[in-house]
């Protein structure tokens, strides 16, 4: 079902072939940045190089006769240049191995297959982002509080903690202000029913109303 249009009995590759696999690589390529403008914060640069990398991947594997392990690694050494100084996001990781397979299957003559896996591969794309599934807890947070030097923070926060979370953990501590203030790093999950501004404000009576900013946890990655 998924057989090479490619005609192995004759050498080269005919226009009429090329043409064919060039045309739905572009085509594939605009879904694909489309589903990423769609489903990620991005830039127009970004969105072209997407658009255009199925059809530069497939002229390559085209260029190396279809050599398979060749290939992988030319587009591997590749797709490091786009993330060589700027870490990228796991979207757009995502998004340049997706153009990238797309491709390779076009290079190799697979027309069908190319098709079929990109359409599958957009509909999942859509429904994770889409929906709460694979959503990490909500009641997660990061709670950062800026504390006086001379403040004892192994027990000061311990009941207001006891009180609006069910954990709390002090994951980071770093001086600041050349040593006259603290700031505290902690993992939290707040219990169902809590209301921010109250934990906060407790926070804020404990700590001489100083900094305290309490946020959704973030993946390096996703920054």
């Amino acid at each position: 079902m998924f057989n090479s249009i490619f005609d192995t009995s004759v050498s080269g590759l005919s226009i009429s072939t090329a043409l064919i696999c060039a045309g739905v690589a572009l085509v594939l390529g605009v879904s694909i940045a489309i589903t990423h403008m769609k489903t990620s914060q991005t830039t127009k640069g970004f969105l072209t190089t997407l658009a255009v990398l199925p059809l530069l991947v497939m002229a390559v594997m085209i260029m190396i006769n279809g050599n398979l392990g060749t290939s992988i690694a030319i587009l591997g050494a590749f797709s490091l240049i786009r993330f060589r100084s700027i870490q990228g996001r796991a979207k757009d990781l995502l998004s340049v191995f997706f153009a990238m397979m797309v491709g390779l299957a076009l290079g190799m003559g697979h027309v069908l297959f190319a098709v079929v896996i990109t359409a599958i591969a957009i509909i999942a794309i859509i429904f994770f982002t889409r929906t709460n599934f694979l959503e990490p807890d909500r009641h997660e947070r990061v709670l950062k509080i800026t504390i006086p030097e001379d403040m004892d923070y192994d027990e000061v926060f311990n009941e207001i903690f006891k009180k609006y979370t069910t954990r709390a953990n002090l994951v980071r501590m770093k001086t600041v202000n050349m040593g006259s203030l603290y700031d505290l790093t902690y993992d939290v999950r707040i219990k169902h029913g809590v209301k921010e501004k109250t934990f906060l404000d407790e926070i804020r009576t404990k700590n001489c109303n100083l900094k305290v900013l309490l946020s959704q946890p973030v993946m390096e990655e996703d920054i």
